[in-house]
């Protein structure tokens, strides 16, 4: 199994501050056990953040930066690339946008709670205006659906982990092949302005839908893809509390994920049971294995395997 932690040590100054007072003694042990092996690189610039590059290596799916082709693969599994192929698709936030004097900003899209009946009436009420750009939405559940078209081929977008509960005005695409995009962004915020989905949701003091966000662009590739070698297990507990860099909240979270789910890797690990941790910050995504080794490499590890704090620390 491989378990992989997004938000490890997020980039956010309050829970880059709490890190050097986290205290996770069952992690201390587990990295004692296991050898580390080449990290991935990334930034906190870049439009993919490095768990969601970790998940897609599991799974042998490749992609420039912006382009791991993450609704192609839901397209796929809905049988939809069999119809109109495997390029040219995304996935399309319903959002929320509050539009500041200097910045627009993006309140989490799953805290809108759409029902069945708002996704679909608004993906109904949207869908001409799209089509006018030779997009076609296709629903995928409550809080995304599916778009395909010519525009969206090869397009890089940053991922909607970079964008929810925050600015968005630095992530838009730039590339005069987005220009049509931004022009249906504007076009939707006066469509949707009296929409009947949003007077319903405003009498019950309610967050209007008012924009959208594409992400999960790229294009499939055309080679059958391998078979994972092993489950992947994609652990969120730290996410949502380093999006908003609540570090009391992410900290206790890091807590409670040291006393579940790593001290079960802890009793695997000790049990000589395969198994491989990656722990996912901005900069580096190292990951960790159970390899079989002389007993006194596994000596020395267990004395020279830093702190979890200042591993976290580098990340």
């Amino acid at each position: 199994m491989h378990t992989v932690i997004p938000y490890a040590a997020p980039a956010g100054l309050h829970c880059q501050a709490a890190i050097a007072e986290l205290s996770l003694p069952n992690l201390a042990q587990l990295l004692s056990l296991l050898n580390p092996t080449p990290p991935l690189l990334g930034s906190a610039e870049s439009l993919t953040p490095l768990s969601e590059r970790v998940h897609a290596k599991s799974l042998g799916l490749q992609g420039a930066d912006g382009l791991v082709p993450w609704a192609a693969l839901d397209a796929e599994h809905l049988g939809l690339t069999k119809l109109h192929g495997s390029s040219g698709w995304a996935w399309i936030t319903p959002c929320h946008w509050r539009i500041n004097a200097d910045h627009v900003a993006m309140d989490d899209p799953h805290k809108l709670a759409l029902s069945a009946h708002e996704s679909d009436a608004l993906r109904a009420a949207m869908q001409p205006y799209f089509a006018e750009d030779g997009i076609t939405l296709h629903p995928l559940n409550h809080t995304t659906w599916l778009a395909q078209g010519a525009v969206l081929a090869d397009l890089p977008t940053a991922s909607l982990a970079r964008t929810r509960s925050a600015r968005v005005d630095g992530w838009m695409p730039r590339q005069p092949q987005a220009q049509p995009l931004r022009r249906l962004q504007n076009e939707m915020q006066m469509l949707l302005y009296t929409h009947p989905v949003n007077d319903a949701r405003k009498a019950r003091f309610l967050a209007p839908v008012n924009s959208f966000w594409i992400s999960g662009t790229g294009t499939l590739p055309a080679a059958p893809r391998p078979a994972p070698a092993q489950r992947v297990v994609m652990d969120n507990s730290l996410t949502e509390a380093a999006l908003r860099d609540d570090a009391p909240a992410w900290a206790k979270a890091w807590q409670a994920l040291d006393a579940g789910l790593i001290a079960k890797l802890l009793t695997r690990a000790k049990a000589n049971e395969a198994m491989e941790i990656t722990l996912c910050g901005e900069r580096l995504a190292p990951t960790f294995v159970l390899q079989s080794s002389p007993w006194w490499n596994r000596l020395q590890r267990r004395f020279t395997a830093p702190p979890p704090h200042e591993l976290l620390l580098t990340l």
